[in-house]
């Protein structure tokens, strides 16, 4: 679970200031193409890096239970699908790298938070 947690702030922490900050605020970045003159947009950008971020550090610190797997499982899908729905994205911002290495991590990440739903030993 705690491998899990750090993966998703990593990534989370990187597309924040990568992606967000330096598209919106100063013009920058792979994303300044879909933000320049209407930044507004980049909102959901910035929402869910942020909520990512808070989800990554409830993960890390989260219990072995098998709640709290099914949690990463639903997280993991959440974000996994909604790469691979708005895969354009990635080519928009040409970083087709950083969507490939995202989505795969989330999909592993589903893969063995399945495994540990199934093996846990400790309910709640």
């Amino acid at each position: 679970m705690q491998i899990n947690g750090i993966a998703l702030i990593i990534a989370s922490t990187v597309a924040f200031f990568a992606l967000d900050i330096l598209g919106i605020f100063f013009g920058k970045g792979p994303a300044r193409f879909i933000f320049e003159g209407q930044e507004f947009v980049g909102i959901g950008f910035f929402e869910a890096h942020g909520l990512a971020f808070i989800l990554g550090v409830l993960l890390f610190r989260a219990e072995p239970r098998r709640s709290w797997h099914i949690v990463a499982v639903a997280i993991h899908v959440l974000l996994g699908t909604a790469n691979i729905l708005m895969w354009g994205i990635f080519i928009a911002v040409n970083s087709l790298l950083m969507g490939y290495g995202t989505t795969a991590m989330h999909w592993i990440f589903v893969f063995f938070q399945l495994l540990a739903v199934f093996y846990s030993t400790k309910e709640d």
